[in-house]
């Protein structure tokens, strides 16, 4: 049975540190979109979720306004560890937790476990197995809004060194072909940028690329970024507009249609909640992805 809030509320002394990981990000409204993501969990759960930047440079305020520093991974966790918790619960709102990143991450943690005298931390299972379910609505929702019909799809995302992230778009894209058949012409995966190498051919082919192709260079083309939050590359003048707009230019005919961004699909907050609640009962506390750093 799930903890009820007024349990959760009468012991909060037994509940971890609980953080909302996010990969980061220097752009406002990134971050007024964890903020508000993580008041929403700290509501549906009934403890405090503190959203958490793991990259530092979250942490660099600009003119903008709502663009405050953010608490940052090792700063927050070491705060922690001053007023006596010692156990912290991560929920990550990362596209993926797995891979380089999350090889990286645990690496630093037990770093910061070791330095502390030990600390146990922990990991919610995140957003991997719900990705292809919300770019199939919401590419839905953009078919029925538009009256399109056999529609191209292109499933974007940043691209990069790892291969578990091309993986992950691979097996996203193929959950989308599955789901809206009949609905969608042809279905593919593409990144916006890639590093160089034999080895990283899975990132290819480029969103710019792809949109000069038979299939994806006229006609309705919806494009379903796999991002989180708005930013440098998800933004309203980010990347993928910015190349949306220069393959408009170059072929009349194509009509790219851009779907919202994952992050603000209300199952999200309904994942992370439930995923949140499982990991407070005493036997999710057993089966957490669990590690303990002394």
């Amino acid at each position: 049975m799930l903890p009820r809030e007024s349990d959760l509320a009468c012991n909060r002394t037994a509940v971890p540190a609980i953080a909302l990981l996010d990969h980061g990000s220097r752009e406002p409204a990134a971050k007024r979109h964890v903020r508000a993501l993580a008041s929403a969990l700290s509501e549906n759960v009934g403890v405090e979720v503190t959203p958490v930047s793991w990259s530092k440079f979250a942490s660099l305020p600009t003119a903008a306004p709502g663009n405050a520093p953010v608490w940052i991974l090792e700063p927050w966790v070491r705060a922690q560890l001053a007023a006596g918790r010692r156990k912290f619960l991560f929920a990550p709102f990362l596209i993926s937790n797995q891979g380089a990143i999350s090889s990286t991450l645990r690496a630093e943690l037990d770093q910061l476990a070791i330095d502390a005298g030990g600390f146990e931390f922990s990991f919610t299972p995140g957003l991997t197995d719900v990705l292809g379910l919300i770019v199939s609505d919401y590419v839905r929702q953009v078919i029925t809004e538009r009256k399109l019909e056999r529609a191209s799809v292109i499933v974007v995302d940043h691209g990069g060194p790892s291969s578990a992230s091309a993986a992950l778009r691979h097996m996203v894209t193929s959950e989308v072909r599955e789901r809206l058949h009949p609905l969608v012409g042809p279905v593919a995966a593409a990144s916006i940028e890639s590093s160089e190498g034999p080895e990283l051919t899975g990132h290819h082919p480029l969103l710019a690329e792809l949109l000069t192709t038979a299939g994806f260079n006229r006609g309705p083309v919806i494009i379903a970024p796999l991002f989180l939050s708005p930013g440098r590359h998800a933004g309203a003048e980010g990347d993928l507009r910015q190349i949306v707009r220069a393959a408009a230019v170059q072929f009349p005919g194509l009509d790219c249609r851009v779907t919202d961004l994952v992050g603000t699909h209300p199952l999200v907050v309904d994942t992370l909640s439930r995923q949140l609640r499982v990991a407070l009962t005493p036997r999710g506390q057993g089966e957490t992805d669990l590690s303990v750093g002394e």
